[in-house]
């Protein structure tokens, strides 16, 4: 069984797409041990205790400094047997110690299809407010590993959306929300979780 621990900053709603995958036997061997905000207010933490989940807030701002921080964030992995990090919806660079010891065992859900609109800078309804801006006719969403670079890691699933006529950044972020990340995050989780996902020469290769 595949414990994960989910890192989220806001309302939790890939969180909640994971749940509501697990619940409907859509994600098998795994279970979610720990969900963490770096936001005490989260409602992504309401989420977690309304299904029984344990949940805690370990912020950056609570420690002197990032190595501090890096160490708590740890600790409680380790406390929690955590076999697989899922950025969903975390707006706090992971530390570099971190990425490293949990090599390949680190994914993230990113608003667009990678290689575009991605990077520093981009991130909630600046990704949309880019594509908008720059007239694409499709975007979508991509689950990828995470390694020291930002949105470089291999890209495990990615699924495309239509841009429509008349979109705001709000209505096409809901949109992508709905069509592809609350579809291909847990179908990722499932992958890994079904030992289904490889990385080779930098690239994923999924069997089965």
């Amino acid at each position: 069984m595949l414990k994960l621990a989910v890192l989220v900053s806001g309302g939790g709603t890939n969180l909640q797409a994971v749940i509501d995958a697990m619940e409907a036997g859509i994600v098998n061997n795994a279970q979610i041990a720990v969900v963490i905000s770096n936001r005490p207010d989260a409602r992504a933490l309401e989420r977690a205790a309304k299904y029984g989940i344990h949940s805690c807030c370990i912020s950056p701002k609570d420690f002197d400094d990032r190595e501090a921080f890096a160490e708590a964030l740890a600790a409680a992995l380790e406390r929690e047997q955590a076999d697989l990090i899922v950025l969903a919806g975390y707006l706090v660079i992971l530390p570099e110690q971190l990425i490293r010891k949990y090599k390949n065992r680190i994914i993230n859900i990113h608003p667009s299809l990678i290689p575009s609109f991605c990077g520093k800078g981009y991130y909630g309804l600046k990704v949309h407010e880019s594509a908008l801006a720059r007239g694409v006719k499709i975007t979508g969403a991509t689950v990828h590993f995470v390694d020291e670079g930002t949105d470089t890691g291999p890209v495990i699933l990615q699924k495309a959306v239509e841009v429509k006529q008349g979109d705001t950044p709000h209505t096409l972020q809901q949109r992508v929300m709905e069509e592809a990340e609350w579809q291909i995050l847990p179908k990722a989780i499932d992958l890994i979780a079904n030992d289904k996902v490889t990385i080779v020469d930098g690239k994923v290769h999924i069997t089965g």
